[in-house]
């Protein structure tokens, strides 16, 4: 039987619109030099603030991707 051995990093993604697309865009962005994405968690929402008002919504994300098989 072949185990499969999984890399977590943490990324920060933003958006002008929501979190949803913070997050989706940390994702999207990875997936073009990332093969084998598995899992993608939330573990921090933030917002940018200026002048009393939100300019920008941040997600943490930890993603983990297939790093190698024995």
């Amino acid at each position: 039987m072949s185990e499969s051995i999984y890399k977590v990093i943490e990324l920060v993604g933003t958006s002008t619109t929501s979190w949803e697309d913070a997050a989706k865009n940390a994702v999207e962005t990875a997936g073009k030099s990332l093969k084998d994405l598995r899992i993608a968690e939330i573990s921090k929402l933030d917002m940018r603030v200026e002048n009393g008002k939100v300019t920008a919504y941040r997600a943490r994300v930890d993603l983990s991707f297939k790093y190698a098989t024995e």
